[in-house]
């Protein structure tokens, strides 16, 4: 922490009236959410676009364990890694490993990554999404698949680019609406 900032907050009371207020996320908020992520990693996509997809469902199993860490839980990425694996004809429990990678990554860096805003919390998800494929190829080789080139990795790095805004558009969804009664 900054004490020349803290002791600037401190000083200015007009900032207490400037902060945001959210609305707290409702489970069924957070369902819609997720059901919206899968059916994004479900489109039909195909050639290089296919390669640069990143990870919705993975995404947003991050951003509500790091905000909302209260609602969200390993039973729920279990079970969205399950549809995962069904829609995808894979190895069945192989996202659904990843994604509880991700929950347990992100409640032990839960309180750090608070901390800071979403760009620079984008090179810590990123690491966060980095494992998690790094996983999901680690059990595709045990199943005896073949080694994925590079590219395979590329959708870490559209997903930490996606982090922002993405992580943007959740938040200003849950930012509490003015009241136009209000004094």
């Amino acid at each position: 922490m900054n004490p020349e900032r803290t002791k600037h907050d401190k000083l200015n009371k007009d900032n207490y009236f400037g902060q945001d207020v959210y609305v707290p996320a409702s489970n069924w908020f957070i369902a819609a959410s997720l059901v919206l992520a899968l059916i994004l990693n479900f489109l039909p996509l195909q050639g290089d676009i296919l390669i640069f997809r990143p990870d919705f469902v993975a995404i947003a199993i991050a951003y509500w364990n790091i905000n909302h860490p209260h609602k969200m839980g390993m039973s729920v990425a279990f079970g969205m890694g399950l549809l995962m694996d069904a829609g995808n004809t894979g190895i069945l429990g192989q996202h659904a490993l990843a994604y509880c990678v991700i929950v347990y990554l992100t409640l032990i860096f839960g309180r750090r990554l608070r901390l800071f805003n979403s760009m620079q919390q984008a090179p810590q998800v990123g690491l966060i999404l980095l494992i998690m494929q790094t996983v999901i190829v680690l059990v595709a080789i045990s199943g005896g698949s073949a080694l994925p080139d590079g590219y395979y990795f590329l959708a870490t790095v559209s997903g930490t680019l996606l982090w922002a805004p993405g992580s943007f558009l959740l938040s200003m969804l849950l930012k509490q609406k003015s009241d136009p009664d209000a004094l």
